[in-house]
């Protein structure tokens, strides 16, 4: 799993409260900064909870302690079928991320970076061979991280709720084995 110290896991019911003062760091960080994202209550602990249940969520351990959350989600998305301004660099299967953060105190060290590595470890052994993901457009923070890990700017899609986001995507090499 790379450095010492470090697991990646599927998150279960008990990290509920952990993932989510991560998810509250974040919050406050996105509000300070005046990016309207994660704002109104969400994601919330039902969002956690029921990442959990459907197997999403997954998290990242330093020395047994949760600094980073993920979710990764296998299913499609909707908001994903319509594309604008661009387009998508595949048209297979796709794992999407979501709600992805590291704790406040562990910012700065890669732990972003460690835990899209593990993401993409995880779709290459399921032979997915395409991740998407979505970010505001103020939130530059994710788009370094995204363009630092060879996620290619794709276009522009909406969520259910009309907000404009950012979407990337990148194709993994070495799962092209069949």
């Amino acid at each position: 799993m790379g450095s010492i110290g470090m697991e990646f896991r599927k998150a279960v019911e008990t990290d509920i409260n952990n993932i989510m003062d991560i998810i509250r760091q974040a919050q406050a960080y996105f509000r300070q900064q005046g990016i309207d994202q994660w704002q109104n209550n969400y994601p919330n602990y039902e969002t956690i909870k029921n990442d959990i249940a459907n197997e999403y969520g997954y998290v990242l351990l330093k020395d047994n302690i949760i600094v980073g959350t993920v979710a990764i989600i296998f299913d499609g998305e909707k908001s994903y079928e319509t594309i604008y301004n661009g387009k998508w660099l595949y048209d297979g299967p796709y794992a999407t991320i979501h709600r992805i953060a590291v704790h406040s105190q562990y910012k700065g060290l890669g732990l972003g970076s460690v835990i899209l590595k593990n993401v993409e470890d995880i779709c290459l052994n399921r032979g997915v061979k395409s991740i998407r993901v979505d970010t505001h457009e103020d939130n530059l923070s994710m788009q370094r991280l995204l363009q630092k890990n060879k996620f290619e700017y794709c276009g522009i899609i909406y969520l259910e709720d009309n907000s404009k986001r950012l979407a990337f995507e990148k194709l993994l090499t070495g799962s092209f084995k069949n």
